[in-house]
């Protein structure tokens, strides 16, 4: 039997600068499932973005999905592009199997977790304060460099990982430290400041932007602190749940995450195409 993609719509050149297309995934002519192909809104032409890929339930598990993918994989060779990107739902066993089967590596994934109505104790001795505008600017130079290599590290190349960086950091903090809905805090401990907190809203929940400890007061439990701390901002600010993305191979902020209840939302997954 064999396995195509036939297009359901022209090439769509869409509003943001990106282009995509539908297609039905087929065994000898007849539909089995659907595609959709495109362009990545954030890394540009050269990078495609396979944002659904749907098999019936009576044609899973016979290889459609796999043959579907690589077929995309060529449509993408096609486009000009040079790396493929693909999310999958944290619980969507049999896509993980697949992308990992295919050569995609994970990037990143999604967290979450569900919050109650009374905020937790810091430690003793721990308590928070706002970033100061001294601060602000250091921290900020820190970040942009930080969140670039940890981009670059993981397949981007280095001026697309720069300008991400860049735009993303204008986008969620327009107005520095007077952005609303926006904290931004030194976590201090005996007086000493040992770590930083980023933490806004984001569709409706809280979400934490960037946490750190500072590099002398590492291996000291600030870590716990910090992320407690956030559930503290989150739950007063009226939101019940907080997300949080975590880079692939950062293995102790992952378990550290894991501990608190946090839960895999999301994995985002990346292939070079050769």
């Amino acid at each position: 039997m064999t396995t195509t993609l036939r297009p359901t719509e022209p090439l769509q050149h869409n509003d943001d600068g990106t282009r995509s297309r539908r297609y039905q995934v087929c065994v000898n002519g007849r539909p089995v499932g659907d595609l959709h192909l495109g362009t990545h809104p954030v890394f540009g032409a050269r990078v495609a973005l396979i944002s659904e890929l749907r098999i019936e339930e009576p044609d899973r598990r016979r290889g459609r999905g796999t043959v579907a993918a690589l077929a995309a994989e060529e449509v993408a060779r096609g486009w000009g592009c040079r790396r493929i990107e693909v999310a999958v739902p944290g619980d969507a066993v049999p896509a993980l199997r697949l992308v990992t089967a295919l050569g995609y590596v994970v990037r990143n994934r999604g967290m979450a977790k569900d919050l109650g109505d009374t905020p937790p104790d810091l430690p003793p001795g721990s308590r928070a304060r706002p970033m100061t505008e001294a601060e602000f600017g250091a921290w900020l130079d820190k970040r942009y460099e930080d969140y670039s290599r940890s981009w670059v590290e993981r397949g981007v190349p280095q001026a697309e990982a720069r300008a991400k960086s860049e735009r993303d950091h204008a986008a969620l903090l327009p107005e520095g430290l007077r952005t609303p809905d926006v904290f931004l805090t030194v976590l201090e401990h005996e007086g000493t400041p040992v770590g930083t907190l980023w933490v806004a809203t984001r569709d409706g929940r809280a979400y934490v932007y960037d946490v750190e400890t500072l590099p002398t007061h590492r291996g000291e439990g600030h870590g716990r602190t910090l992320m407690l701390l956030a559930e503290v901002q989150a739950i007063l600010a009226g939101h019940r749940g907080i997300g949080l993305n975590v880079f692939a191979g950062n293995t102790p902020a992952e378990r550290l995450y894991e501990s608190l209840g946090y839960e895999t939302t999301l994995h985002a997954f990346y292939k070079t195409l050769l």
